[in-house]
């Protein structure tokens, strides 16, 4: 299984709080045979947010990205010309780049995108879990 984790999935993940992801996602993202991707969409996403004063984390949120990435596997997964593409061909049914750009990139590489946002569902994107 390849996996796109969208940035609250990670967030969510990476801080310990999965109450909200439930146990197929947890055990995929664990399994050591499957691909999981982080996006530097997501990081970027982040550093703005946390720039802004809309999300606070423990410590510099770079430091705390990174080391949570590499202490649980997950690759880093950077944004492509290619994936782009697929931007113009998207409905515009949610209003939010980042998470664009989220399903643009799981579209390009085939990715499943790990989401708890029901709109992002809406968009022609395999996600994890399936609806």
């Amino acid at each position: 299984m390849n996996l796109l984790l969208d940035t609250s999935i990670f967030l969510w993940f990476a801080l310990g709080d999965e109450r909200h992801l439930g146990r197929a996602l947890i055990d995929a993202i664990r399994d050591p045979d499957h691909r999981v991707c982080l996006s530097v969409v997501s990081v970027w996403e982040i550093l703005v947010k946390q720039q802004a004063g809309r999300l606070k984390l423990p410590r510099a949120a770079w430091a705390r990205i990174a080391a949570e990435r590499e202490r649980h596997g997950v690759e880093a997964l950077p944004l492509e010309e290619r994936a782009l593409v697929h931007l113009a061909k998207l409905p515009a049914v949610h209003r939010d780049p980042f998470d664009r750009m989220l399903v643009c990139q799981a579209i390009e590489h085939d990715l499943l995108l790990a989401t708890a946002d029901d709109v992002v569902r809406q968009y022609p994107v395999k996600t994890f879990p399936a609806e």
